[in-house]
């Protein structure tokens, strides 16, 4: 759904990271250099990342009621 504010690992902040990854990889920067840029270097945290799926619009369609 939306990407964790905090990772589930170790703590540390990375939801405000987001969206600048999102922007780096579609401009074509590889995953895993958008993440060096980024900061994110624990295992745990890229983790977080590479293995997030967006679904937030697909649940978004469905009414409840």
């Amino acid at each position: 759904m939306i990407i964790p504010v905090r990772c589930m690992s170790c703590g540390k902040v990375i939801g405000d990271k987001w969206e600048q990854f999102q922007e780096l990889t579609e401009e074509g920067t590889s995953q895993k250099a958008a993440m060096d840029q980024l900061g994110i270097e624990r295992y745990c945290c890229r983790t977080v990342f590479l293995t997030h799926v967006d679904a937030l619009e697909d649940v978004l369609q469905y009414k409840i009621g």
